[in-house]
């Protein structure tokens, strides 16, 4: 994953957090995933580390570095043995806390970054609902004004994290009176309010150490300061975060689809059949090259939108592509690895299935590959129907 966009502490900071999954995540991944939970001491642990906070502000414990730190996070974490985990852990890092810390206030920032960078206080997004998900204007949870306060009612579906977050940076209805993006606002909710719960914890075809859960609202009362950045101005905070949401996706499809290409060329290395090692097959090596080709243009698709979005920009058909292309070709650079390891690679036992359970769900979080290809058709000028 040599890149000229890496400088040496980019590197050194890779070798420091693959040490870190390798000995403190990666042995205990088949204990997580029986469980279906991953223990939040992690968040602690890697907040202690410093790995939470790599590129925020250092008035806030970050340490001030630039984005980048966030893809090697990203491009690591997939050595964990666990989607589950590494995908409980982003949901915080970079989804979450990225839209406190642009639109929030700074009491806002001191109440929820300072502690969520600490692994103190751990977040989940409340988007999607039993009768929406992209379509963020559908949402039927309603915040009604009470004098100075608002009461929330509604819920929330698929919500990782859902079961130990301590906070939800909740998607509500201002406005009812019509269908429009206006009227929807965002809110920054504590779990420990009168009138939340969790409904029930959810089952996954894969990312099992996740924890997903399905949340009720009812008469939730909050002050007007939990609103996160303008009131009726949600659609539009929630759609950069789903731009950060969707790069961070794009590079790791990348590195677990790396992942996979690596596990399936040890195997094949070791694998006799017909006398031979498997890799030792024609076919089985043309495999492998298109898998390899694969894996670099998902790369360079990603590190190109990565390049400019450092560069400032909010560049959304770029995001957009490298989501939609990355997911698709993971999973099928994944599916092309397990087929390498033949029947063994339909045992749980071994890590390709796991890796390809968790994958599937690439093309569908963050906005389904349908939703994508109609982002990517009006950023090209494309009339909406």
């Amino acid at each position: 994953m040599a890149d000229s966009m890496f400088n040496a502490e980019h590197q050194e900071m890779r070798a420091v957090i693959r040490r870190f999954v390798e000995k403190e995540l990666a042995p205990y991944a088949d204990e997580w995933e029986a469980a279906e939970s991953f223990p939040s001491e992690i968040f602690r642990r890697m907040g202690q580390l410093g790995f939470l906070g790599l590129w925020y502000p250092e008035e806030y414990g970050g340490s001030g570095g630039d984005y980048l730190y966030s893809v090697v996070l990203a491009e690591e974490m997939s050595r964990c043995r666990s989607g589950g985990l590494g995908m409980g852990l982003a949901v915080h890092t970079d989804m979450v806390l990225p839209t406190v810390l642009k639109f929030g206030t700074e009491e806002q920032k001191q109440n929820y970054i300072v502690p969520g960078l600490k692994g103190e206080k751990i977040g989940c997004l409340g988007i999607t609902e039993p009768n929406s998900g992209s379509d963020v204007q559908a949402i039927r949870t309603v915040a009604r004004r009470d004098g100075d306060d608002w009461v929330i009612n509604g819920s929330k579906i698929y919500i990782t994290n859902g079961l130990r977050a301590d906070f939800i940076l909740l998607v509500a209805k201002t406005e009812t009176s019509q269908r429009s993006s206006k009227g929807v606002t965002l809110f920054l909710v504590d779990k420990t309010l009168p009138g939340f719960s969790v409904s029930r914890k959810l089952k996954k075809v894969g990312m099992h150490a996740s924890d997903t859960a399905e949340l009720a609202f009812q008469d939730v009362r909050v002050p007007n300061s939990a609103i996160l950045g303008e009131e009726g101005k949600g659609f539009y905070h929630i759609m950069w975060e789903l731009q950060v949401e969707r790069l961070y996706a794009a590079v790791a499809a990348v590195a677990t689809a790396q992942r996979a290409y690596e596990i399936a060329f040890d195997y094949a290395k070791e694998r006799i059949a017909f006398g031979r090692q498997v890799n030792q097959f024609q076919v089985i090596q043309h495999k492998f090259v298109d898998m390899a080709t694969q894996i670099e243009a998902g790369r360079q698709l990603a590190y190109s939108a990565v390049r400019k979005y450092l560069e400032g920009g909010y560049p959304v058909k770029e995001i957009t592509m490298a989501k939609l292309f990355t997911a698709q070709m993971s999973n099928r650079v994944v599916d092309e690895a397990l087929q390498i390891h033949g029947g063994a690679g339909y045992m749980n036992e071994y890590e390709i299935g796991r890796i390809w359970r968790d994958l599937r769900l690439n093309r569908i979080g963050a906005g389904t590959d349908e939703i994508m290809k109609e982002v990517i058709a009006k950023e090209l000028g494309f009339p909406k129907l």
